[in-house]
This record gives C-alpha cells, sequence and structure tokens, in this order.
C-alpha cells in the first residue's frame, strides 16, 4: 500500500508541471494569443467568438447614444502585477458607479495595456486603461481610456508609485486615487459588443471606448513596459458585422 501511494505521488508530481503549462497563457511565445485557445479547453471562445475583442475602431454609426454618467467616489485598495498587467483592486463596498442607459454599473478593478488594444483607424495609442464594471445581473461593462505621450499624469504617478516590478506581487496603495482625474473631461465615447481580451475571451461584454485621449510621460510609459517586459496587447479581432456607434 505504502509503495502504491508512493509511487501515485511521485506521478502525481510529475503531472503538475505539465497541468501547469497547459494553462499558461501570455503575449509571447507558446502561450501568445493565437495560442490562447490550445493551452486551455476553456478558452476555445478565444478561437470561435463571433463578438471578440479589441477591435479597430472605423466606419461608426452616429446614434446620438446616451451620454455616459460616471460617479467615482472611492480609490482602489490595491495594486498587483499579475504577470499580465498591472491592476488596481476595489473593495466589494466599493461607490464608484458609471450609469449605462439607465443600469448602474460597479467598479470591479481597473487595469493597462501598452500598446492600446483597440486601435482607432489602425492607430495604436501608447496605453490604454480598462475600467472592468459589473451589474447586479453580473454583466460586464469596460469603459477604455487611451493614454499618448505627453504631460505626466498625476493620478497614474501615484498608483506607480506603488507598482510592483515582478510578478505575483503585489502591495497596500500609498496614496489615494480619484479616477475621475484618470478620465477626459469630455466622456464622447465608441459604443460596441464585444468580449474580454483575455483568456477565457467571454463575451457579452459592453464596450464604451472614450474618443478623447489624457496623456502619460515618456517615463511613465517606460516604468509600466520595463515592469512587464513584453507588450501585453492582444491583435485586433475581425468585426463579424458588428457595429460600432457614436
Amino acid at each position: 500500500m505504502k509503495t502504491t501511494l508512493r509511487t501515485l505521488a511521485i506521478l502525481t508530481m510529475g503531472m503538475l508541471p505539465a497541468l501547469a503549462m497547459a494553462s499558461h497563457w501570455s503575449y509571447e511565445g507558446e502561450g501568445s494569443p493565437e495560442h490562447w485557445a490550445e493551452v486551455s479547453p476553456e478558452n476555445q471562445t478565444c478561437k470561435v467568438g463571433m463578438n471578440q475583442s479589441p477591435i479597430d475602431i472605423k466606419n461608426t454609426l452616429k446614434a446620438h447614444i446616451n451620454p455616459l454618467k460616471s460617479s467615482y467616489v472611492d480609490s482602489p485598495i490595491n495594486i498587483i502585477n499579475n504577470g499580465h498587467t498591472i491592476q488596481a483592486g476595489f473593495a466589494a463596498s466599493v461607490k464608484d458607479v458609471v450609469t449605462i442607459d439607465g443600469v448602474p454599473f460597479q467598479l470591479q478593478q481597473l487595469h493597462f495595456h501598452a500598446p492600446s488594444e483597440n486601435t482607432l483607424n489602425g492607430k495604436h495609442f501608447a496605453m490604454e486603461m480598462h475600467l472592468v464594471h459589473k451589474n447586479a445581473e453580473g454583466e460586464i461593462a469596460v469603459v477604455a481610456v487611451m493614454f499618448e505621450t505627453g504631460t505626466a499624469n498625476s493620478e497614474l504617478a501615484k498608483l506607480w508609485q506603488t507598482m510592483p516590478a515582478k510578478a505575483d506581487e503585489k502591495a497596500e496603495l500609498k496614496q489615494k486615487i480619484d479616477v475621475n482625474k484618470l478620465l477626459p473631461e469630455d466622456l464622447s465615447h465608441y459604443r460596441f459588443s464585444g468580449s474580454l481580451t483575455t483568456p477565457p475571451c467571454s463575451e457579452g461584454v459592453r464596450w464604451l471606448v472614450m474618443k478623447h485621449p489624457v496623456t502619460l510621460s515618456v517615463q511613465q510609459l517606460k516604468q509600466f513596459t520595463t515592469a512587464m517586459h513584453h507588450g501585453n496587447n492582444r491583435p485586433t479581432q475581425p468585426l463579424h458585422g458588428r457595429e460600432i456607434v457614436e
């Protein structure tokens, strides 16, 4: 019996690296975006989905969509380098909300991609921030803000001051930040239906991409890209007949 258990333990230990490898995804090498559906059965939507994000924004439809109403009052409580992005998390009791077509969506977390994931007429921006929200029914809405290099961003500096430089490290924020100051003054935006831009690439996500960018300094961009060690943007995906409205 002891021999059998010992043999089973050895076999199980030998399988662990393979299992870990099977579920790993990345932005380069064998786990890069074109292979996401191969690294885990849960990621099939990344390959077969018809409403995938990000996209190239062009040929928009004028629809006079309702303005975005934001009410951001609380600060994130922690920041983590998860190896894929820098992400700031919010408490479950957070009061940060956006109202989309009369429906309130509560802010869950925000994170960054460089270069941008969504493009405008084929153009990448230096960086893109995703504010991920969820409503009472569990539906997801992502507000995306583009960054271009220029004047240093004071609110971003507060996040970057605490940014863990290594993967799988987290830290408590040292200063409160005002999420409103990470948004452009003009909240006009493009809207389309899409997906998460990371595995499992779940669809049914409402996307609101701000038309006007904000700025960050070259040094702030470099600090982020150094922490990531590589670009962390998924390539743009086919529209498959979807309409982009503004």
